[in-house]
């Protein structure tokens, strides 16, 4: 398969405080990876490096062999950030706008495509993820779930070749859990390449190509999901896997 993300060797700290230590992996096309770990341990700040939303002290991100962090173009990594979406636990949608237009507007201020064209593929995504009723509402005016499945829809329009999820379902009760891993199963199924940081043991199962446990900045283990969870390699593995509430089945 063809590689499209590779992180070598990468190293990221808060003034004395190392919270990523030489970590290495690589994505391939049409590959979804789900990470998992305990609190703490650098699955959101990882995710974070990948788009450059964090800088690194060591190491490098490319894109297709293009090292896209550390980079001191803006444009350049803005150019990147638009290849490599990422949906937040918090939503971040703009209060004051309604759906369909937190959903348009960057894809027409940034990628200067036009409106017309671009509230079309809105309306069709908004539709795939059963909202469309609510193009003219305001985020206050929806559930959490339903804000989290436009959160979705927003970094789609940007037209991604990675998309990055962060816990997207941690502020939310089952019913709408439930909803959001849906849309990314189906998301999933399409082929997208996605990697996604969750709690979600059983959902990590479901989807993922190859799970990622990470430990102390590290990652301590990775493999195919039912080897992952059946027969962990290595003790911290297995006692992370036992302390969680639940069997992954």
């Amino acid at each position: 398969m063809e590689e499209i993300l590779r992180v070598e060797h990468l190293h990221k700290k808060y003034d004395d405080l190392g919270v990523l230590e030489d970590v290495s992996l690589s994505v391939h096309k049409g590959e979804v990876i789900a990470i998992i770990g305990p609190s703490g341990c650098g699955k959101s700040t990882f995710l974070r490096c990948l788009n450059g939303l964090e800088d690194i002290q060591d190491g490098c991100v490319l894109l297709h062999d293009e090292v896209i962090n550390p980079c001191d173009d803006v444009k350049k990594l803005q150019k990147s950030r638009e290849k490599i979406g990422m949906v937040f636990q918090s939503y971040d949608l703009f209060p004051h706008k309604t759906i369909l237009q937190n959903v348009t507007l960057a894809p027409v201020k940034v990628q200067k495509r036009a409106k017309a064209e671009v509230e079309a593929e809105a309306m069709e995504l908004l539709t795939r993820v059963g909202l469309e009723s609510k193009k003219d509402n305001y985020p206050r005016q929806l559930s959490g779930g339903q804000k989290q499945r436009v959160a979705i829809v927003r970094a789609l329009i940007m037209h991604p070749e990675i998309l990055l999820l962060d816990e997207i379902t941690a502020a939310l009760d089952n019913e709408m859990v439930r909803e959001v891993l849906e849309v990314v199963l189906a998301l999933a199924k399409e082929g997208r390449t996605m990697i996604i940081v969750t709690h979600e043991l059983q959902f990590a199962r479901a989807v993922a190509d190859r799970v990622i446990f990470m430990d102390g900045g590290n990652i301590v283990e990775e493999g195919a999901p039912d080897e992952f969870f059946d027969n962990p390699r290595t003790e911290r593995t297995r006692k992370f896997l036992d302390n969680e509430s639940f069997t992954v089945k």
